[in-house]
């Protein structure tokens, strides 16, 4: 009997944790912006982190509505959401230009994640399948 009400506890308290840490993540999500997106298109995977964009001196207003919409995913459909319009200056091109910041035909992996990378942020976000 002990032992079925220390695990019950145990239980409890654990989900006590996740309950707090999901908290927390909410409210960092909504202070930084959402948090970060994955988008899997055009390749899989590029993570954009809001918190360090918005650590480099931008806010909201210098991406939204203009470069990008609203809604996390909803540049995604565009069809002309290419390597190609970055290099010309549309979407992310637009600051990563190499002025602004770093051009988008360098420094890969600090935006690519690849497949691999995609696979190991689910397994964190959703646990092993």
């Amino acid at each position: 009997m002990k032992i079925n009400i220390s695990v019950s506890v145990f239980f409890v308290f654990l989900l006590f944790l996740l309950f707090l840490t999901g908290n927390e993540r909410s409210a960092e999500a909504q202070e930084y912006g959402g948090g970060p997106i994955v988008f899997i298109k055009p390749v899989r995977a590029v993570i954009f982190e809001h918190r360090f964009h918005l650590g480099q001196k931008f806010d909201c207003q210098s991406c939204h509505p203009g470069l990008f919409g609203q809604k996390a995913g909803e540049v995604e459909k565009k069809e002309d959401f290419t390597m190609a319009a970055f290099n010309q200056g549309k979407y992310c091109g637009k600051c990563h230009d190499g002025t602004i910041a770093f051009s988008v035909n360098t420094k890969c992996n600090w935006c690519h994640i690849g497949v691999q990378g995609h696979k190991h942020l689910e397994e964190y976000e959703l646990g092993p399948k």
